[in-house]
């Protein structure tokens, strides 16, 4: 038994060692998979309604597409040190903007995408420029650029209205179906599960990210800049011109994100995509990355998605559908998210020092 037990002690101390000797990215990131998947997983085991069906899982796919594509641009952003709270007012913009193009000009669906991609770089080269060359902080420069977004959006059109554009509801009611995973309904007819055109542009968003972030130079001087300022100078890194790029990099994804989450809701309105930004940096928080710079990862801003999204599921599915328990809910989990990267951090580095 005293053998048995010190074996299990030393497997414990083994799995301690592995996860210790990780990189803090690769670390947090562990982190969020395992939570995400034990809250599902205890999701489908206690409350099994709904949670079951293989289309739930896809639903949270379809109604986030928009947000992981934003957080991925956050995330980005929040690698090199800094953050953006204009991409809510982006997306808000960029659907307003899309949908007066195509019901009130007569546009097409091709034009509607390049005046989305244009709003979204507008932002990220301007707000780009602010941060990085004239050194102003960033979370003055992408607030100011979220009152503009906003204001603007209401300047366009200050009605809420549905797209009737044909070219484009075709488009947005285009369903993927998922082979082997649809289920039976009450009618006993069998309906498939799908996702929409947009998860499919998100999975590629985040795929893009990651291999950038992995796998380019440009991509080790966004950590290296997040890192240490001051370090990144000295190894011959332009900082100046990787904070540009990587405001530059987020817009052009609000950009993106703010016509797939046109594409999901269809229509134009000032109050679109209301704290998406909050949502966001939320995500990417619980996904992994610090505010501190330097340390994220795109495939934990994914999950962390999900599980903001997952959680807030779980909350209602008890009963608690009132719109307060939601940010209650959003609060709760990005508490507990800081804690543990503080702890972890924490731990880490007494055991560096140690070493």
């Amino acid at each position: 038994m005293a053998k048995t037990d010190k074996n299990n002690a030393s497997a414990g101390k083994g799995l301690g060692a592995k996860l210790m000797g990780m990189t803090d990215t690769n670390l947090l990131l562990t982190i969020t998979v395992i939570v995400f998947f034990l809250m599902y997983i205890g999701a489908v085991v206690f409350l099994r309604a709904g949670f079951l069906k293989p289309q739930t899982f896809f639903l949270l796919l379809n109604s986030n597409a928009a947000l992981i594509i934003l957080a991925c641009g956050m995330s980005l952003v929040m690698i090199t040190g800094g953050i953006d709270i204009s991409v809510g007012g982006v997306t808000a913009l960029v659907s307003m903007c899309c949908a007066v193009y195509l019901d009130y000009k007569g546009g097409n669906v091709f034009g509607a995408i390049l005046i989305a991609l244009a709003i979204g770089l507008a932002f990220g080269a301007f707000q780009g420029f602010m941060v990085a060359y004239l050194d102003i902080q960033p979370f003055i420069v992408t607030l100011a650029g979220m009152f503009f977004a906003k204001g603007m959006t209401t300047v366009v059109n200050s009605s809420p209205f549905n797209v009737a554009n044909e070219a484009f509801v075709a488009l947005k009611t285009t369903r993927i179906n998922v082979p082997g995973l649809g289920s039976i309904n009450k009618k006993g007819i069998y309906v498939p599960a799908y996702v929409e055109i947009g998860v499919l542009i998100a999975i590629l968003v985040v795929i893009v990210m990651f291999a950038l972030l992995r796998w380019t130079k440009m991509g080790r001087n966004f950590y290296a800049v997040g890192g240490n300022k001051q370090s990144a100078l000295m190894l011959g890194i332009n900082v100046k011109r990787t904070k540009f790029l990587s405001h530059l990099i987020c817009g052009l994804l609000a950009g993106i994100g703010g016509f797939i989450y046109f594409l999901h809701v269809g229509s134009g309105s000032p109050s679109n995509a209301a704290g998406a930004e909050m949502d966001a940096i939320a995500s990417s928080i619980i996904g992994g990355t610090m505010l501190t710079g330097g340390v994220g990862n795109v495939v934990g801003t994914f999950f962390g998605v999900l599980s903001l999204s997952t959680i807030q599921n779980i909350v209602s599915s008890i009963g608690f559908d009132e719109a307060w328990w939601t940010g209650i809910t959003k609060a709760a989990m990005l508490c507990l998210f800081l804690v543990v990267q503080s702890v972890v951090m924490s731990v880490r580095k007494k055991r560096n020092a140690a070493n």
